[in-house]
């Protein structure tokens, strides 16, 4: 049975950090708040979790567009080819924030993504989940949860949240009502910036 913790975004609680890091470690799933939507996400370096999150996405792990959420822009050089002073000023201006960027992949990325040649790089705008990747060492995967629902595209409702995905995954953080939109994407892995989904992040600054 999963568990359901509260956790404000203010300061967030040490101790529940560790315990959702404890968890990701041991290749457990959990459902968490960002800067817009909720997100589920695993240890990146887990393949077992990353298998079980692509299973519940429907997707083959190797042709899935999970986004890679990040503590700040120095975790993204990990896994990200050389970027040019105009990409890099791009994400220093966009970042923390309400955008995942499509970035060229490089020769570090782990096992499971070797094939990719382009990472969906994240770095929210909420201490959650920035503290959650900072304690855990390195990003975690994330995909957004869907509703099935056809007026509402996300639930906000952490406790609906809980209700509908407790039997599925090993955490659900209550980081308190999420948003509906999800973030704007843009390709930066090509010569010029690239519009892929308008959501929350505004695209004026491009």
């Amino acid at each position: 049975m999963s568990q359901l913790i509260k956790i404000y975004p203010e300061n967030p609680n040490e101790k529940e950090i560790d315990r959702v890091v404890k968890i990701l470690r041991e290749g457990g799933l959990v459902i968490y708040p960002t800067d817009t939507v909720y997100g589920l996400g695993c240890d990146i370096t887990n393949s077992k979790a990353l298998e079980k999150i692509a299973k519940i996405k429907g997707v083959k792990l190797e042709k899935a567009n999970f986004s890679f959420i990040c503590y700040d822009l120095s975790n993204i050089s990990d896994y990200v080819k050389q970027i040019d002073t105009a990409t890099f000023k791009i994400l220093k201006k966009a970042l923390p924030g309400p955008y995942t960027f499509i970035l060229p992949g490089n020769n570090d990325l782990p096992k499971d993504f070797k094939k990719k040649k382009t990472v969906g790089i994240r770095v929210p705008d909420n201490n959650i989940a920035r503290e959650i990747v900072k304690k855990l060492g390195n990003p975690i995967v994330s995909t957004s949860i869907y509703d099935e629902d056809a007026i509402l595209e996300y639930t906000t409702d952490p406790e609906l949240i809980y209700e509908k995905w407790q039997n599925t995954v090993d955490l659900v953080i209550d980081g308190g009502y999420g948003n509906n939109e999800a973030s704007t994407v843009i390709d930066l892995s090509g010569s010029e910036p690239e519009i892929v989904r308008e959501g929350k992040g505004s695209i004026d600054i491009f």
